[in-house]
């Protein structure tokens, strides 16, 4: 029985960030990738991941940007929500390797988000343990994301294998020691199995 370390951002869920960017850029030409680039990547959104902005003061940077539609903070958190999709064949994939073996969820993302996805999508419920970058401070790019999964949990490097659609975080869990599968499609990684 392995640990399986699951990300939840187009592995078990879509993200979709250009349709927040699409609803609250004022400019629908170049504001949409204007509001991407600076809220939806690069370091001030790691900041937020990693839990040195938090999300009301997130929300209200982007709500007193000129290039964004005046609206409450909430009707903003519910556009920064409303970025995700189920992907097709994660419940059953969750459901088969839970079978085997311990689910547990790592991720880099926000309390906002977090708490959406636990809500609204039940299969994030099934895993025996997270590992969240915005309590932990650390990001699945850096090898202390997995040291720290290591030496918090008590577990072998060997015990554990990562599913996670970025290179650069299947990368840094090999430096840790993890194995770790990069994701296509849960055909694809089931096959593995």
């Amino acid at each position: 029985m392995s640990i399986i370390l699951l990300d939840i951002g187009n592995v078990l869920v879509t993200v979709d960030f250009m349709r927040f960017c699409r609803a609250v850029a004022i400019d629908m030409n170049a504001g949409p990738e204007e509001i991407f680039r600076k809220y939806c990547a690069g370091e001030l959104k790691e900041k937020l991941e990693t839990g040195w902005i938090g999300p009301l003061e997130y929300l209200a940077l982007i709500a007193r940007d000129p290039q964004a539609k005046s609206m409450s903070l909430n009707v903003l958190k519910q556009h920064w929500q409303d970025i995700f999709e189920p992907l097709e064949g994660a419940v059953e994939a969750v459901r088969y390797l839970k079978e085997k073996h311990s689910l547990w969820i790592m991720s880099d993302t926000d309390p906002l988000h977090f708490t959406f996805l636990l809500n609204n999508y039940p299969l994030l419920r099934s895993a025996d343990r997270y590992y969240l970058s915005f309590e932990h401070g650390r990001m699945k790019s850096s090898v202390e994301a997995f040291s720290h999964v290591l030496d918090s949990s008590g577990g072998r490097a060997e015990e554990f294998i990562l599913i996670d659609d970025k290179a650069e975080n299947g990368a840094s869990a090999s430096k840790a020691g993890i194995k770790s599968i990069l994701f296509q499609s849960w055909p694809d990684t089931l096959a593995l199995f």
